[in-house]
């Protein structure tokens, strides 16, 4: 690799990393080439960006990114071996779910160091950060509980009315008897 693809290559990492919601650095030694494509369809699926490049190269990417550069030391301690990097701008958990079904299944890749909302998880908190809800969810659930008052003061209503017109369905039938 010439000077101009390294400067070229870092220049592409910092764009990711800066239009990234959370990155994930993982080791994927022991992948097959099939698992690897098999990963890579999970990640292309929910619209993630996986690459592998050299350290050094994603190193340089770091300490000059403008959203992660506070976390260069941490992320750099990490920057050894054979290193995926995961990119995501839309749902900052979705890496940590597709990681830990496919880890469950061959016990690869591992997972080394993830920033999602600015905050560092290790390896260890994979199970805690995959079990947190998505974006999508979270307002799911907000919008089904300011629907659910709503819903039930609908069913009341309609209740009194319907209780209403029984009432007064069976003064007209004592009437007319």
């Amino acid at each position: 690799m010439n000077k101009e693809q390294k400067v070229a290559a870092v220049k592409e990492i910092k764009e990711l990393i800066d239009g990234s919601e959370s990155i994930y650095l993982t080791d994927f030694t022991g992948l097959t080439v099939e698992q690897v494509n098999d990963l890579r369809k999970e990640f292309f699926k929910s619209e993630i960006k996986y690459k592998v490049v050299k350290n050094r190269l994603t190193a340089r990417a770091l300490k000059e990114s403008d959203k992660y550069s506070s976390h260069f030391d941490r992320l750099n301690e990490t920057l050894n071996g054979p290193t995926g990097i995961i990119f995501t701008s839309k749902d900052p958990v979705a890496p940590a779910k597709i990681i830990k079904k496919f880890a469950e299944k061959t016990e690869k890749p591992k997972l080394k160091l993830a920033i999602v909302e600015n905050e560092i998880y290790e390896s260890k908190q994979l199970n805690q950060l995959a079990s947190l809800a998505s974006k999508e969810e979270l307002i799911a659930s907000i919008l089904g509980s300011l629907d659910a008052p709503a819903s039930g003061i609908v069913g009341t209503l309609n209740a009194v009315m319907r209780d209403l017109f029984s009432v007064i369905e069976e003064v007209a039938k004592k009437r007319a008897a």
